[in-house]
């Protein structure tokens, strides 16, 4: 092979496998000095080299300062070399997979069903393979080997075998960049996409703001008789969608969001982003949904806490709440109460027994609780001696005390 001809190759593979050129030349560089190491005369310690010269296509290997001849290359080295080539082009493909996918994260690719593995629908996506796994799949969607697929770019991961290409149908960015593509209006920024709430394969609810007055959100996501927005659900293969227009005004944008039920009374708490809603009885059902499915993403649209009430339910619903606050009010007084009394000591009831005994002032009951003789039962165990200790007591009072405690 001339050096024309190598140089030609390399231009090739450049084109076809969209592998840089440069990429390309290392790689022969690195599989003939690899070969030139099993050349005879090249000692084990030698520095190997290569080198191509990109204006002539020349190639030549070095041992030190002393170049290898072409002659010199047996047919191992030759082996050697084509086997390190093919492993550096096999390496270099994977990372241009790699990083081209990696850029293409959240955008919609397409593809061909390959082959279904263990729930994972394989992917044909021409240059590699993609997958979905069951996770990110519809369960009212069903697909046969050699269909079409669009499908959500969720993550690439680089591994031995190449760039692992993770696709979605179920996430809600997917119905996202479905809008993008199917109103132009969204993918040149005139209308916003706000918030999703998606219930895979059953319902989807879109909030849509317009930057422009003249344009209609809603209407360029429904399109002419609807032809964009039943394009996106054929796509989604029945699923339905709620286009709901987006407000700053939180009570408009709930009611647009529990479309097509009708509100007849928002109350709103703004801290805790909590609103409870009255609905007439015929409205209940519809507000609620299937299986409370309508509330549901409603609720995950506008990103508040949303209970639903017919004005019965709200009246029987406010009474036990004032209720509890009496039951509430009540215990606390109770409480307070108990508290007042227990601050009290004790001493009241127990200066109220002494006050049984005759002739004992406030200051000598006192004087006696002050000792530890703070009930009738420890001074009618006293002795004289030990409450003539009492200030003010003399033993002969003190005996009388005794005698009548005991009686007592």
């Amino acid at each position: 092979m001339d050096n024309r001809e190598l140089l030609g190759i390399l231009e090739q593979l450049e084109r076809d496998k969209g592998i840089n050129k440069e990429v390309l030349i290392q790689a022969v560089e690195a599989a003939v000095a690899s070969a030139a190491r099993k050349v005879a005369t090249v000692g084990k310690e030698e520095d190997v080299r290569a080198v191509f010269d990109l204006a002539t296509g020349q190639l030549k290997a070095f041992a030190g300062n002393h170049e290898i001849r072409s002659s010199e290359f047996g047919r191992i080295a030759a082996q050697t070399a084509k086997q390190v080539v093919i492993q550096k082009i096999r390496e270099a493909e994977k990372d241009v997979v790699y990083h081209e996918y990696n850029a293409r994260i959240g955008t919609i690719i397409s593809g061909s069903v390959y082959r279904f593995e263990r729930g994972n629908i394989i992917v044909d996506l021409g240059k590699t393979e993609g997958f979905i796994p069951r996770s990110e799949q519809s369960p009212k969607e069903e697909f046969r080997q050699g269909d079409r697929v669009r499908a959500y770019v969720l993550d690439v991961n680089r591994e031995n075998r190449g760039a692992q290409i993770v696709l979605s149908r179920s996430n809600p960015q997917f119905v996202r960049k479905l809008f993008e593509l199917e109103v132009p209006e969204i993918y040149e920024g005139i209308v916003e996409v706000k918030a999703i709430a998606r219930e895979v394969g059953e319902r989807t609810k879109i909030a849509v703001y317009s930057k422009d007055e003249k344009v209609d959100c809603v209407g360029a996501c429904v399109g002419m008789r609807g032809s964009r927005v039943k394009n996106i659900v054929s796509e989604l293969q029945g699923e339905k969608i709620d286009i709901v227009r987006y407000s700053d005004d939180i009570k408009e944008y709930i009611q647009a969001a529990l479309s097509p039920a009708e509100i007849s009374q928002i109350q709103i708490d703004s801290d805790d982003k909590r609103a409870n809603l009255i609905v007439a009885e015929d409205q209940l059902s519809l507000a609620i949904g299937r299986r409370g499915q309508n509330v549901r993403l409603a609720s995950e649209l506008v990103a508040w806490e949303l209970n639903i009430f017919t004005a019965k339910q709200w009246e029987e619903n406010q009474k036990e709440a004032n209720q509890n606050a009496a039951d509430e009010s009540a215990k606390a007084a109770t409480k307070a109460k108990k508290k007042v009394s227990a601050d009290k000591p004790a001493k009241k009831s127990e200066a109220s027994e002494l006050r049984k005994l005759k002739r004992v002032g406030v200051k000598t009951i006192k004087a006696l609780q002050e000792k530890g003789f703070d009930s009738l039962k420890k001074i009618a165990e006293a002795s004289a001696d030990d409450l003539a200790q009492v200030e003010g007591l003399a033993k002969t009072k003190a005996e009388k005390l005794i005698e009548q405690a005991k009686k007592f």
